[in-house]
């Protein structure tokens, strides 16, 4: 006699069971989650800690229930994980300051440690002319910025994210890059 094995719960199935108080669920999601989100989000930042403690903090507002995911919601948990991680390490190294990221920028040369690309453009980003460009867009223009650039969202997370149409995304993306290329130029 054969037994059909048991797919495992989905996403949505964990993070019910999670909002309802089973810690077995928590885990359960925790571990499906964590490791490629720590993988992706230090693409954006070089430093371990800082990514951990992002992680740790986004799992932790999920565990209490702080986060706002709804069943109705169309996108996928997996995005929608994304999302919150991202926005908590933009949120995390605007924090640090100007004084402190400039000092980790010195140490990372004198280590021979290149700060990633994405580091070097936010701490650029409040000063000079690419903030006053940026702040020039319309806010539909910078939205779709801040989702595909800075929270490195796809053009089907951003576009779930606004509300808006993928063509829309699109089209919006190649504007705001349009308009920052002849602001800058």
């Amino acid at each position: 006699m054969t037994t059909a094995a048991v797919p495992p719960p989905s996403d949505a199935e964990l993070l019910s069971a999670v909002a309802a108080g089973d810690r077995a669920s928590f885990e359960a999601l925790y571990r499906r989650h964590a490791p490629w989100l720590v993988v992706r989000l230090r693409y954006r930042c070089a430093d371990e800690a800082l990514v951990d403690d992002v992680v740790q903090d986004a799992f932790l507002q999920v565990w209490r229930g702080d986060t706002g995911f709804e069943s109705r919601d169309t996108g996928e948990v997996a995005g929608w994980l994304w999302r919150i991680c991202s926005r908590r390490l933009v949120d995390a190294v605007r924090r640090r300051g100007t004084r402190d990221r400039l000092w980790q920028r010195l140490s990372w040369r004198r280590a021979d440690v290149a700060a990633s690309a994405e580091d070097l453009v936010l701490a650029g980003v409040e000063h000079g002319d690419l903030a006053g460009a940026l702040g020039r867009l319309s806010p539909e223009l910078r939205a779709v910025l801040q989702a595909t650039v800075l929270d490195g969202l796809t053009t089907r997370e951003a576009a779930v994210l606004l509300g808006i149409p993928a063509g829309t995304v699109k089209t919006r993306a190649m504007r705001a890059r349009a308009q920052l290329r002849r602001e800058l130029a």
